[in-house]
């Protein structure tokens, strides 16, 4: 299957917290958007791998993303070496998209800045023929993106260029909520984390609220690149 956009995210719910609203635009534009977790999110303060997996299955259905896989890789601890390395590799050629979206370039979270590397130097390396990677037994060919963006995080990192959600803030905001076990519950007698309060929660839209002020729209998601982007002409441009 050819994906037109392949999201990766360290933990999941990465990518539900950083770009599910352009996700889910994307998706109504009749585009293929697949999703790969590197984790489980195993080390997470509250729920548990099961719980993740079922919130995940629930997110992944709300946004109409048309696969999501789970790499498996140790939560904390995965590192960028040539191990990591192949098994991105091995599904940037499976799904063979055009845009690569992935973790903020460096946050708070130790994983997002080393998934963010992770996947940019395999989104690289999978375009080189001669690194031979199989699957089911069958050699895949060597494949890189066009591009690769990456969504913004904890930190408040100055986006390159953002995109107008503003239809799909409210699906993003369900996508989020999928995963109760993670944020915000009154009700939760489980330890707290700086992401379980209702304060993280509100700024998940207040966040989308601002750099959509900024452009002249309801709600926007932030993106930073690797290169300089390009237009065909100045009415390009918003």
């Amino acid at each position: 299957m050819k994906l037109d956009i392949l999201a990766f995210g360290a933990h999941p719910d990465d990518v539900e917290l950083g770009c599910s609203g352009t996700i889910a635009k994307e998706v109504s534009l009749g585009k293929k958007v697949g999703i790969i977790d590197l984790t489980r999110g195993e080390l997470g303060t509250r729920g548990s791998v099961e719980i993740r997996n079922s919130e995940s299955a629930k997110a992944s259905e709300i946004l109409g993303v048309v696969v999501r896989e789970n790499l498996d890789m140790r939560d904390g601890f995965f590192v960028n070496d040539e191990a990591h390395q192949l098994k991105v590799i091995e599904m940037i050629r499976k799904y063979r998209p055009e845009i690569v979206l992935c973790n903020a370039i460096t946050d708070r979270h130790i994983d997002h800045g080393k998934g963010s590397k992770l996947v940019s130097d395999a989104c690289f390396l999978s375009g080189l023929r001669q690194i031979k990677t199989e699957l089911n037994g069958e050699a895949q060919e060597a494949w890189r993106p066009k591009v690769v963006y990456h969504y913004i995080q904890w930190q408040n990192i100055k986006p390159d260029f953002v995109v107008d959600i503003s239809e799909f803030m409210d699906k993003k905001m369900d996508s989020v909520l999928a995963y109760g076990s993670q944020f915000y519950d009154p009700n939760s007698k489980e330890p707290v984390s700086p992401i379980t309060s209702k304060n993280f929660l509100d700024s998940i839209n207040y966040r989308a609220q601002d750099l959509g002020r900024l452009v002249g729209v309801d709600y926007a998601e932030g993106f930073t690149t690797e290169r300089y982007l390009a237009v065909n002409s100045l009415g390009d441009l918003k």
